[in-house]
């Protein structure tokens, strides 16, 4: 369990580190293209969760968020200490839990997580999101697909 962790502790730390740099870079709102027409780097806050849902709720969903992430990262802890066995399992849960970890850090220092990724063409802009967002994210596609690999070996045997 040590290892799974030890690279959660990986993520959180790069997620502070990028979210640090930017936040020393740049002023709130700026961007800084680093792909034209696709990719830039902005400064942004999100008071809510993910796509800012419930980001104008007037403040008690930062408390919200921070102790769901709380109860889900023990939960996932102990799932971590119930499954060691599985390694694919196991880093699904470990990526969920450094972006969960990472984004609580902000909701607790500054009241809102600090965002940076931003991913557009022409006019239409996807919500900027951060290292741990992505870490999330590519946690649960990997949750989903594993389950429906599963799902079609045992719907083919």
């Amino acid at each position: 369990m040590r290892k799974w962790l030890a690279l959660a502790l990986g993520i959180v730390v790069l997620d502070q580190i990028s979210k640090l740099a930017i936040q020393a870079s740049l002023g709130y709102g700026e961007r800084l293209a680093v792909i034209p027409g696709f990719f830039n780097l902005t400064l942004a806050y999100n008071p809510g969760a993910a796509f800012s849902f419930l980001a104008d709720a007037g403040g008690w969903q930062r408390h919200f968020f921070t102790i769901l992430a709380v109860l889900i990262s023990g939960g996932i802890v102990w799932l971590l200490k119930k499954h060691g066995n599985e390694p694919r399992f196991c880093l699904q849960l470990t990526l969920i839990l450094g972006g969960a970890v990472g984004n609580a850090i902000d909701r607790i220092i500054y009241g809102h997580v600090v965002d940076f990724v931003q991913v557009y063409y022409q006019n239409w802009y996807y919500p900027a999101f951060n290292l741990a967002d992505s870490a999330i994210c590519i946690g649960v596609i990997l949750m989903l697909v594993d389950g429906l690999l599963r799902r079609d070996k045992k719907e083919t045997a």
